[in-house]
């Protein structure tokens, strides 16, 4: 089983094909697993690395909170990139691994050929609206500690996730799905590389998001996913996958 170790805290990847590398990150309560009809398209022409984050499936739960936060999983994403020496790389995401995409660009542009952000959002200017989103994530880790796994919820990228237990997912609801200030957001417009913003039809929560994403983005594609909600990938796997395939074709 493929492990990088990091400061003490086992990160699981996977690595697939040869080619341009891309490196794709999950959602929140997610796993590297969502990403398989990704793989299958795109490993005979690309090298595709996908990770599960701190507090998720087969990588570290470390006990302290302090270890779960936006800079860990930057820091995670770039030891991962060392590791396997990749000096550069389409880095993409899908909601939480979308936005962690936006943070891991602000830190190290020199190292993202391209970014694909998927059902995603960059954030808040608004503190308010901030405040809001984080309620929201601390609700999450105290349902998670309430209800365990349970709590996953019947999402398609939920279900193909399997963890050891609801204690990373509690813990990275509190440092990793809060979001501290508006440095994502206030990155769109200073991102000079070629950028997918992809949503599904039906992922409301989002269709806005990436609205402003694609006007603020200089260089951006918005393509919108029929018949497809939150987890386009899995919903419309067939029309995400040409999708992305179009937009790598032309790198």
């Amino acid at each position: 089983m493929p492990m990088l170790q990091r400061d003490g805290v086992d990160i699981y990847y996977e690595d697939h094909g040869a080619g341009p590398a891309i490196l794709l990150s999950h959602g929140y309560s997610a796993t590297s697993q969502m990403w398989r009809g990704q793989v299958e398209a795109l490993k005979h022409a690309y090298r595709v690395i996908t990770w599960d984050m701190r507090g998720h499936g087969r990588s570290g739960y470390p006990d302290e909170a302090a270890l779960y936060s936006e800079a860990h999983t930057v820091a995670d994403m770039t030891a991962l990139l060392e590791h396997c020496s990749v000096d550069e790389a389409v880095i993409g995401g899908l909601s939480l691994g979308g936005y962690a995409t936006l943070t891991f660009h602000l830190a190290h542009p020199d190292r993202c050929r391209a970014l694909m952000l998927f059902d995603t959002g960059p954030g808040f200017k608004n503190d308010a609206a901030r405040d809001g989103w984080n309620r929201f994530a601390l609700e999450r880790a105290d349902t998670f500690e309430r209800d365990g796994l349970a709590a996953r919820g019947d999402s398609p990228e939920a279900q193909l996730a399997q963890h050891r237990d609801a204690s990373g997912l509690a813990r990275a609801a509190r440092g990793m799905l809060t979001q501290r200030d508006a440095s994502a957001i206030n990155s769109l417009p200073h991102i000079e590389i070629p950028t997918l913003v992809l949503v599904g039809e039906h992922d409301e929560g989002f269709l806005a998001a990436t609205d402003y994403m694609a006007a603020k983005i200089p260089h951006s594609t918005k393509v919108i996913v029929p018949a497809a909600g939150h987890a386009a990938n899995i919903d419309n796997a067939a029309a995400f996958n040409a999708e992305v395939l179009q937009f790598l074709a032309a790198l």
